[in-house]
């Protein structure tokens, strides 16, 4: 028997393994570099891939499912099983059956993996519908997994997987929220405890779900999302689906930013102590936002990596959602639209930032609370001061590019930020620019020093200047002295 396995990730490369494992022959395909797993024929295309197998596995992820489906309908053997097994929505597994059986080519399996694929490998539980169930179930038993067969149509078994999905994704979600809020409030082991002690398998489940919702964040946020087009087609609330899907985005987004930023640490030191006037030159004046926004008190100072926030004016609820997923470097960048009717932040979210290590924000809106802002040494910069505070309903999103007093900032660019203003780096150019500010800034230094060995030398010679008229004075005294007793004879008397 012959498999073919579109997409090589981490699920698809086990089960290529483990199709090999039990003595299928196995040809996988991936346009990435990812490795071949052993036992595994590379094939250079879809078509080489899927031509010969009895059986094809679609494991490309959600997004590209379909497409990859239009590229290999025209290469399946009339008998061969089209099993998609990426988690998408019900509409979008009818809509791959429709593409692989259209003329009564192949027939197809909507087949969603219940469970941990890196726990349980080729044996992790599945459930399966569509014409092809019953064949995909007889090959998966064989190899060890537990396979529901539901039978009916495609779109049957993903719609399980998505309310599965709601509780479990859901469930990761709320562990993140809990372990971040227990390290903000300085208890997070005590946190992390209690947690544990809720769950089968305590710890090792514990950090399967917070360190899966960061690594696999974009995907399983796709899932959610699909979730909740599932819940409301069914006529419910899906708000809280939507919020786990937009929190599984920022995880991921986050987690992609600390994994391999552009601004690192040593860059960040490398800045402190550079006025963002010298930048701004080195970089032709361009990326200073405006001068309406501007530190609040004075000596504020900040050097640090952008965390982005684009929100309604007034609203501050997207900055709490930034805040959960903020760490030590960061900088909020806020893009509140310049409104100043309402003080987006005050000295709560100001305590609750620098306890995380965020360094600063700079604020195209308003802020308030200023004499504690600088009372407990967090720097902010914004257009305006108000005591009326925030709206807390969004809309607004996190780690998006954004537009602040006229210049543009995306995640993870270098923000710096002194009494002058505020200067936005790119990321890709913060290393470059380094170098160049640093040159003005010597150059300036140099060109001050002359400046005032000048003014010595201007000094030196007023002084000599002066020296010179005062004996010239006397000299001309002495000589009105000497004439004057001359004509102030007894002739000066007479006159």
């Amino acid at each position: 028997m012959r498999v073919g396995i579109l997409g090589l990730g981490e699920a698809g490369a086990l089960y290529a393994a483990g199709f090999a494992e039990n003595g299928w022959s196995v040809v996988g395909y991936d346009p990435g570099d990812v490795p071949t797993p052993a036992g595994v024929t590379r094939a250079a295309s879809v078509a080489d891939a899927v031509g010969e197998a009895d059986l094809v596995l679609g494991l490309t992820g959600a997004k590209a499912a379909a497409s990859v489906a239009v590229e290999a309908a025209p290469h399946l053997r009339d008998d061969a099983v089209f099993a998609d097994m990426n988690a998408g929505a019900p509409e979008l597994k009818r809509k791959i059956d429709g593409v692989v059986t259209e003329g009564g080519r192949a027939v197809f399996a909507d087949v969603s993996v219940i469970g941990s694929v890196p726990t349980y490998r080729h044996r992790t539980a599945l459930v399966v519908s569509g014409r092809g169930a019953s064949v995909v179930a007889e090959h998966f038993r064989a190899l060890g997994a537990p396979v529901e067969d539901l039978g009916g149509e495609p779109g049957t078994a993903s719609a399980r997987k998505l309310l599965r999905s709601l509780f479990m994704k859901g469930l990761g979600a709320v562990i993140v929220q809990t372990v971040e809020a227990g390290r903000a409030a300085g208890d997070e082991q005590w946190v992390r405890q209690q947690i544990i002690q809720e769950l089968a398998d305590g710890e090792a489940t514990l950090e399967r779900l917070y360190a899966g919702t960061f690594k696999h964040g974009l995907r399983r946020a796709g899932e959610v999302a699909a979730a909740a087009d599932l819940m409301a087609d069914l006529g419910l609330d899906a708000t809280l689906a939507r919020d786990i899907s937009r929190l599984h985005t920022l995880a991921a987004r986050q987690d992609g930013l600390r994994a391999t930023p552009l601004v690192t640490e040593a860059l960040l030191a490398a800045y402190e102590g550079l006025p963002t006037a010298n930048i701004g030159d080195a970089r032709d004046r361009l990326g200073l936002v405006d001068s309406g926004i501007s530190p609040l008190w004075t000596g504020a100072r900040a050097v640090g990596r952008a965390l982005t926030v684009l929100t309604r004016a007034g609203d501050n609820r997207a900055i709490h959602e930034a805040l959960r997923i903020a760490g030590p470097g960061d900088l909020i960048v806020v893009d509140g639209q310049g409104d100043t009717s309402r003080a987006l932040i005050g000295e709560l979210i100001a305590e609750r930032a620098k306890a995380r290590g965020v360094v600063g924000m700079v604020l195209d809106g308003a802020a308030r609370d200023v004499a504690v802002l600088e009372e407990i040494g967090f720097p902010v910069w914004a257009r305006a001061v108000t005591p009326a505070g925030p709206y807390k309903d969004g809309p607004g999103r996190v780690n998006v590019a954004v537009a602040v007093g006229g210049a543009v900032c995306g995640p993870g660019d270098l923000v710096v930020a002194d009494g002058d203003g505020v200067a936005v780096l790119p990321a890709e150019e913060a290393e470059a620019t380094l170098v160049a500010a640093r040159e003005i800034e010597a150059d300036e230094a140099r060109r001050r020093s002359g400046i005032r060995a000048g003014q010595a030398g201007y000094a030196e010679q007023a002084e000599q200047a002066e020296q010179a008229e005062q004996a010239e004075h006397t000299g001309h005294t002495e000589h009105a002295e000497q004439t004057g007793r001359t004509a102030d004879g007894p002739a000066g008397e007479a006159a």
